[in-house]
């Protein structure tokens, strides 16, 4: 029987009516078939993983543990038995907010925060990193409430203060004695913390600050955990020393009592209600001449003596806020790993799903077809796969060139968490949005987690520095490192730019497979995209300023180009972090996949970045087989799915049903048990 003709008998089945006496035709019901039993695992996933969390697996385990067997983090079982945990997104945003304060008690009871504060080193640090990774896997709000009281109240106090302070701040903060926020955002200003305008002045007649909210615009806005919790905040705020503006300085003012009451003039409104987040309490605040100590001056970089002189051996005032906001880079190391991490769970949860779920069949009678059989599915989700396998292996990099920093690698870090805070989480919204459609439907349902994570996690575009401005602050750096070598006349030694001393990188005029899939092409290619990238943005902002314009306006207007030099610092960055983990394996199945996925997120930057077509890097004939080659690629991975997911190491209980069995835990007994 053709197609045609079956189509036809089953639409008229469905038109004609058969007689109440006609005997019915059983179908056989849809099932839901485990993918382990039929997908291959040819390699081993607790290897994979360890390169993909990279450290504290143990501790990690642990604070899953933890949350799983607490009440508190709101157990609910589905249909096959399966108990998950996540937030209830339909509480109020009062409840939320006190569920997330309830959470934290109960972590810190069990010893979650012991050392935060008060243990130094790499490995403190890395064990801060790996436990605020798996509280960002429950709930962003639990994560952003943690990193606002650990991360930006404490870290303010410990980098930006001295002895004095850390003495009488850091234990209290560690134990929860205080609670700490961060009031450097206003109204009227967000990225350029330059322009704030809080201002504060000293009376030396009671060695006194106070600091004043001069107008609407400079009330501090975003506050995370100021409309409830928070006893304490660091005010960031212009500083005024006998008439001479000082610059941004960090000030540590009381705004509650311990009995949660407003302080003395201080006004505190709550931000209301957001598309995400709503377990945080995000609040604004007027400060009406809030008088505090001198010794509430964060003074690492400067400091004001009792009779009223500005003392700082930094002179220069650019110099002074650079080294004052340098330490702020931890933020952006947070929400580079936290993004990545929650674009594992949406992949985890959608790929699982497409290894179960059919629809159609290609044949008339042939069974349907499972949702990532399909070629087009697959091309939908397998280059995410290899994207967030590449952005993983970065946002580690990132982490360890940060726990390991020197006073000279503040620009790197500075540059480059930059450039991964913004592809990780464009990358992890795009991600969201994919695995949410793939999904159908069920990708609607709030258990199913990938819907509400899009608007949990929205907000990381935009906080700790606009992702666009980010862009063009690592363009504007590698400008001034390509200004720098050619008025020296000295080699490229910084940011990853030593490429550019070598001969620039021919393309073959014809691409086959096997150059495709070599690491000297990938790199040659986004070596050559950067570096010319480099060159016609030096020149344009050149001409520019040659035609009358400033410096500073002449990159603005060139911002085309900055943006693409910025994807293309980011992209060649990425790459090289790949290709350095892949180096560490040994030989077998484990290398051959990670060969796989390193291409992968190659060809599939190649095939996406229209920059490589725009300015001929790339033929239309080799776009046209980069776009094939993916297509290949997609399918040689494919056996590989669920292995690959399942070594991201996020336990069962934190996907969501449709990850498992989603017809049991859509059946009537499963009504019937709630």
């Amino acid at each position: 029987m053709d197609r045609v003709t079956w189509r036809t008998r089953v639409l008229s089945n469905h038109l004609h009516r058969s007689s109440a006496s006609s005997a019915l035709t059983a179908n056989p019901c849809v099932g839901f078939s485990p993918p382990e039993l039929t997908e291959r695992f040819e390699f081993e996933t607790k290897e994979m993983r360890r390169l993909l969390d990279h450290h504290n697996l143990e501790e990690r385990d642990w604070l899953f543990g933890l949350m799983r067997q607490s009440k508190l983090f709101n157990q609910k079982e589905a249909g096959d038995g399966r108990v998950f945990v996540s937030p209830d997104y339909n509480q109020s945003m009062e409840q939320q907010r006190e569920m997330t304060m309830k959470r934290i008690a109960y972590l810190l009871d069990r010893g979650v925060f012991r050392g935060w504060l008060t243990e130094k080193g790499a490995e403190a640090e890395l064990r801060n990193f790996a436990l605020q990774e798996v509280a960002a896997i429950y709930d962003h709000s639990l994560s952003v409430k943690i990193g606002v009281h650990f991360f930006l109240w404490g870290g303010a106090i410990l980098f930006f203060g001295t002895k004095r302070h850390h003495d009488k701040w850091l234990r209290d903060t560690e134990n929860y004695a205080i609670k700490g926020c961060f009031a450097m955002s206003e109204l009227g200003h967000g990225s350029n913390v330059r322009g704030i305008e809080t201002v504060t002045t000293y009376d030396s007649k009671t060695g006194e600050f106070v600091i004043n909210t001069p107008c609407e615009s400079a009330q501090k806005y975003w506050i995370g955990g100021a409309a409830n919790h928070a006893t304490h905040t660091i005010v960031f705020s212009q500083l005024i020393i006998s008439g001479t503006n000082q610059g941004v300085h960090a000030f540590i003012a009381q705004i509650r009592d311990g009995n949660g009451n407003i302080c003395p003039n201080i006004r505190i409104a709550d931000c209301g209600h957001k598309i995400g987040l709503n377990g945080v309490d995000n609040g604004r605040i007027w400060f009406d001449n809030v008088r505090i100590p001198r010794e509430n001056l964060l003074n690492s970089v400067a400091d004001v003596s009792a009779e009223g002189q500005y003392l700082s051996a930094i002179k220069n005032p650019d110099q002074r806020f650079a080294a004052f906001l340098a330490p702020l880079t931890f933020g952006r190391v947070t929400i580079a790993t936290s993004a990545i991490y929650t674009a594992k769970i949406s992949l985890a949860i959608a790929i699982r799903y497409s290894l179960t779920r059919r629809a159609f069949s290609v044949t008339p009678n042939g069974p349907e077809v499972l949702l990532l059989d399909y070629p087009s599915h697959q091309h939908r989700l397998l280059p995410l796969l290899a994207k967030t396998y590449a952005m993983t292996f970065a946002a580690n990099h990132l982490k360890m060139i940060y726990v390991r920093r020197t006073p000279e690698s503040s620009k790197t870090i500075h540059v480059v968490s930059s450039a991964f805070k913004a592809t990780l989480t464009w990358h992890n919204m795009r991600t969201l949005q994919e695995c949410r459609e793939a999904c159908g439907g069920q990708g609607l349902k709030t258990e199913n987690r990938i819907g509400n994570l899009k608007g949990e996690f929205d907000v990381q575009s935009t906080f700790e520095g606009d992702n666009n401005v980010l862009m063009q602050q690592v363009s504007k750096a590698l400008l001034a490192e390509f200004i720098t070598a050619q008025k020296r006349s000295k080699p490229f030694k910084a940011l990853g730019l030593e490429h550019m001393n070598k001969p620039c990188p021919v393309i073959p005029s014809r691409l086959t497979s096997s150059t495709l899939q070599s690491i000297e092409f990938q790199m040659d290619a986004f070596c050559l995209r950067e570096r010319d990238l480099l060159n016609r943005f030096a020149v344009e902002v050149s001409q520019r300023q040659k035609q009358g314009e400033s410096k500073e306006y002449s990159v603005l207007l060139s911002y085309q180009l900055a943006d693409d030099l910025g994807r293309a610092f980011s992209d060649r960055t990425i790459l090289q972090t790949f290709i350095d983990v892949e180096a560490t394996v040994p030989a077998g199945s484990l290398k051959n996949v990670l060969a796989t996925l390193r291409t992968l997120y190659a060809l599939i930057c190649l095939e996406e970045d229209v920059a490589f077509l725009r300015y001929g890097y790339l033929s239309t004939d080799n776009v046209a087989a980069v776009r094939k080659e993916v297509s290949s690629l997609c399918r040689e991975l494919r056996p590989h799915a669920l292995a690959l997911v399942s070594s991201f190491g996020i336990p069962d209980a934190f996907l969501g049903p449709i990850a498992f069995n989603w017809i049991e835990s859509n059946s009537w007994s499963s009504v019937q048990q709630h």
